[in-house]
């Protein structure tokens, strides 16, 4: 994903420590955007609404994480091992 590139809702992305150092101590995990916050914020970062989810796709639990846009990367088949 580029930097200048948001991601759109429904999209699958892995969440790990490239994203961001909060997530540096856990494990990455798949995450379906479900919204983009439109409010501005540091260059390159980005709020994101959505659903961590299980190793069936299904969501687990709603979260609001902060990221960095270059640290994402769309989730493929074989990253349903990442989930939770």
């Amino acid at each position: 994903m580029t930097q200048r590139q948001h991601p759109a809702a429904g999209e699958e992305l892995v969440i790990g420590p490239a994203a961001s150092v909060q997530f540096a101590k856990q494990s990455s995990f798949v995450f379906r955007v479900i919204s983009v916050c439109p409010q501005p914020t540091y260059p390159g970062w980005v709020w994101l609404i959505g659903y961590q989810l299980d190793g069936q796709g299904r969501a687990v639990v709603r979260r609001e994480i902060y990221v960095r846009l270059a640290g994402l990367r769309r989730a493929s088949r074989s990253d349903a091992r990442l989930r939770s």
